[in-house]
């Protein structure tokens, strides 16, 4: 099998495993208790939250469950803790499910929300974030890269529009996070990552913070400093911490990108729909009239491996919602596919890829 669908998930490293194996048998205590086996596990943990704040070069480092419980941590935590600041939020409308419906679930509690739209190329207007933001308004949440497309929001100047403000600036760097670099000073103040998106381990996910004290939505016995309860898995957060030492961009990604638009530029029925401003790494097109689904089954019966938009929706039969957002034209709405590349796609896998799309092309058209 040809795997091109790295931004669905990745396929862990051999030191990553490495990591958690030896630390599931030599670190197996809680790390909460007193005793020699506690204090050893709590010792590796607080090596993984000092290794993984270093690399982020953020203050607070908060293990989670995964990308989804950091970003509900960093909506839903921050709203609750400064709802006496103000009830403003500010997102946009391709954000992430896990964004999008926590700040519907504050919406349903009172606060505002203003929803930016977004252009053709994904990207929202900056003075139109400018005029958004009110006194009131105490977090703007978007995303880095677009899980869709790779559309890249400029995180450097959402900060300097955000300058001089209380408003915290909330990024979700799931889908960015060692595939494209972001600078020390354009640092968020608050910052979702997750292993499982960089060859690490599935259930893994971090929220990295400033000077901001989310309050916490998962209670009960106060661990990571009282902003997420529960036993921290510490065998993950090593083998997260290895993941994230390792990631790191690939210059060919953005040749093969540019490659794969030359060949789907071959088709009059093929539309990329990732703009040229993309991340290298993630390359959505669609075929006109044609559901992705079925491309997605016909490409893998040729072992070749890509998603339709998102495989947090893959298997919903709606139409994405990134997809309307951008106005893609109806007749090619259904029939996106997403490639993604990670660590261990090669040059050989995009050439089979092509031979693969050309006969899977042909045989739907009838050729």
């Amino acid at each position: 099998m040809i795997y091109l669908d790295n931004s669905a998930t990745t396929k862990p490293k051999k030191e990553v495993m490495d990591t958690f194996i030896k630390a599931n048998e030599d670190y197996y205590g809680n790390p909460a208790s007193l005793h020699k086996l506690g204090n050893t596990a709590e010792n590796l943990l607080e090596s993984a939250r000092r290794q993984i704040a270093k690399e982020l070069q953020m203050q607070h480092v908060v293990f989670t469950s995964g990308g989804t419980e950091a970003n509900n941590l960093a909506i839903l935590g921050t709203a609750q803790a400064y709802a006496h600041r103000g009830r403003h939020i500010i997102t946009a409308v391709t954000e992430h499910p896990s964004v999008l419906k926590s700040v519907d679930q504050l919406e349903a509690r009172g606060f505002e929300i203003t929803r930016l739209p977004v252009d053709p190329s994904g990207s929202i207007d900056l003075d139109h974030l400018k005029t958004s933001l009110r006194n009131d308004t105490i977090l703007v949440t978007l995303m880095q890269v677009n899980n869709e497309t790779g559309a890249v929001h400029p995180v450097s100047e959402f900060k300097e529009i955000l300058q001089g403000t209380r408003t915290f600036l909330h990024i979700d760097a799931v889908q960015g996070i060692g595939k494209i670099r972001m600078r020390t000073e354009d640092m968020p103040d608050l910052l979702t990552i997750s292993a499982h998106k960089i060859h690490g381990l599935k259930g893994s996910g971090v929220l990295a913070f400033n000077d901001v004290q989310p309050e916490a939505i998962v209670i009960g016995g106060g661990q990571e400093s009282g902003y997420r309860s529960g036993t921290v898995p510490v065998p993950q957060a090593a083998a997260f911490a290895k993941a994230l030492r390792l990631a790191r961009p690939n210059p060919e990604w953005g040749l093969w990108n540019k490659t794969l638009r030359e060949f789907f530029g071959q088709f009059e029925d093929i539309k990329v729909i990732s703009p040229e401003s993309a991340a290298p790494h993630i390359l959505s097109a669609a075929m006109k009239g044609v559901k992705g689904e079925i491309l997605v089954s016909a490409l893998q019966e040729e072992s070749i491996i890509v998603s339709t938009s998102s495989a947090c929706s893959s298997k919903n039969k709606e139409t994405s919602h990134v997809i309307k957002a951008m106005g893609v034209p109806a007749a090619y709405q259904s029939g996106v596919i997403r490639l993604s590349f990670g660590a261990y796609t090669t040059e050989q896998d995009i050439a089979a890829f092509q031979h693969a799309f050309k006969k899977v092309h042909a045989i739907i058209k009838g050729v």
